[in-house]
């Protein structure tokens, strides 16, 4: 996507860039109802949409598509600036692009979200949004479910159903070196090196049985026989099997 030059019909690479000056001056001419006015504003802004899309880069998604989302943020941005506010125009523009990136991939979103769900989350990111403006800190889940009149563990479920799926490979930190990613911080519950240098303790263990031992543990703890079904398989009673097994794993226990 970095490299790609043409995005819909667009040569990315002579886009316009526009002067702050030429900007209030377009801005001034739309608020009058220019459309031809609009229309450069819009494709002097491109470079806007351009840098945030690198930033979804790694979601598989068609680089076309999220430029042409992209561009409806940056229109809708367009629509509902507000001079007066003295606020610079990208900086007002990025979080429209962004979330309107973001509504887009939730919408199209392979793991499908109740309605009801999502009406959930967004009502708890909107209280959390006042919450902190409020009281100039993050509120908790409790405060956020009070002021909702749901059950806390509601609003936990349905915020995390609306977040979007990241890639293991996803770096986290980077430190000009090696990169670290995700999958770097979980935890492997199979593989864990307990287990694992349990397993070669067994092994060695084993290898100090007699091949007659060896397979009647074997039967018994890895194919999951009875001592009945041991004994029938190497023609032998249920007495002998129980005591050779019980002398094995006595004898095992020393070298483990």
């Amino acid at each position: 996507m970095i490299n790609k030059v043409e995005i819909c019909g667009v040569n990315t690479a002579k886009l316009p860039l526009l002067s702050n000056e030429e900007k209030d001056e377009l801005f001034a001419r739309i608020q009058q109802g220019d459309k031809e006015a609009r229309e450069e504003y819009i494709k002097g802004n491109l470079r806007l949409v351009l840098s945030v899309i690198q930033r979804f880069n790694n979601r598989g998604e068609y680089v076309d598509d999220l430029f042409q989302i992209g561009c409806i943020g940056l229109i809708k941005a367009i629509d509902n600036f507000d001079t007066s506010h003295n606020v610079k125009f990208s900086t007002y523009a990025v979080p429209m692009i962004i979330g309107e990136i973001r509504r887009y991939l939730r919408d199209n979103n392979s793991i499908r979200v109740s309605r009801s769900m999502r009406d959930t989350a967004y009502k708890a990111l909107a209280v959390k949004e006042r919450l902190t403006n409020q009281n100039s800190r993050e509120p908790t889940i409790t405060e956020i479910a009070k002021e909702l009149d749901l059950p806390k563990e509601d609003i936990v479920i349905a915020l995390d159903a609306i977040q979007d799926p990241i890639s293991l490979y996803e770096p986290v930190y980077h430190d000009g070196g090696d990169a670290l990613y995700v999958m770097d911080q979980l935890k492997d519950e199979k593989n864990i090196d307990e287990s694992w240098l349990e397993e070669i303790s067994l092994k060695e263990a084993m290898k100090k049985l007699g091949k007659r031992e060896q397979h009647i543990l074997t039967l018994r703890f890895f194919d999951g026989k009875t001592q009945m079904e041991v004994a029938e398989e190497i023609g032998i009673s249920q007495a002998q099997v129980s005591r050779l097994e019980k002398t094995a794993l006595a004898h095992m226990k020393k070298f483990i």
